[in-house]
């Protein structure tokens, strides 16, 4: 699944962050860094060597918000040391797109159902490297974290992975709109993850969606150029 780039929003990556969320499974890649959670993959430009072996399809995401409204989305690169947002995207330009943005609420553990396999991204396959990086927004500006992953169509969640909701909220689609796209500095020592970062600041489309769905469909995000 992919989107262009014509159709995104600044990203608001001078915002004050005032809360967060931690990715539970597939093990991020590297220890949660609060300050670092709005820039690139909350701050680690390198693939870890200890790559989680995860699920061509039928595979979960699991994660833990801090927030009580939230909208979630999700990129893939297949590149063996994606380092910025370039490199999540294909030769067209467009990001690669493996979980489409939806909103929901309440705090807590969360569970996402993922196909990979389903995502029409090419390289994403049974022994393939690859590397998701969730974009997160509570309302005060976009959060980063990924996964580095080697794909199996032998791999199971493991049994001590629980996949739970704290509440009963369902996601639900995001009006769609667009607008301008402008260019916004990166914090402090993250000027190896150049490139154009995707957003999801109230602006999302999604033709499906409930917890748990993985088939969820559509967006419209946002766009802002790391210097």
């Amino acid at each position: 699944m992919r989107f262009t780039t014509g159709t995104f929003l600044l990203a608001g990556l001078l915002t004050t962050v005032s809360a967060h969320f931690q990715l539970q499974f597939p093990a991020p890649r590297g220890v949660f860094v609060e300050d670092q959670e709005p820039t690139f993959c909350d701050g680690y430009t390198n693939a870890v060597s200890n790559r989680t072996t995860f699920p061509t399809s039928k595979g979960i995401i699991s994660l833990n918000s801090e927030h009580p409204k939230w909208t979630l989305g999700g990129i893939v690169a297949t590149v063996q040391n994606p380092d910025n947002f370039t490199q999540f995207r294909d030769s067209s330009g467009n990001f690669q797109q493996f979980l489409p943005f939806f909103q929901t609420t309440g705090e807590g553990a969360f569970c996402i159902n993922i196909d990979l396999a389903s995502s029409g991204v090419s390289g994403v396959k049974d022994g393939a490297n690859v590397t998701l990086q969730l974009i997160f927004d509570g309302g005060d500006g976009q959060l980063y974290q990924c996964a580095d992953l080697t794909l199996s169509d032998n791999a199971t969640i493991p049994s001590s992975v629980t996949c739970k909701n704290a509440t009963d909220s369902v996601a639900t689609p995001v009006s769609t709109s667009v607008a301008t796209m402008a260019t916004s500095p990166s914090s402090s020592g993250t000027s190896s993850a150049s490139g154009s970062s995707p957003s999801s600041t109230g602006n999302s489309a999604v033709a499906k969606a409930a917890i748990g769905v993985s088939s969820l469909a559509g967006l419209v995000a946002a766009i802002a150029a790391l210097l």
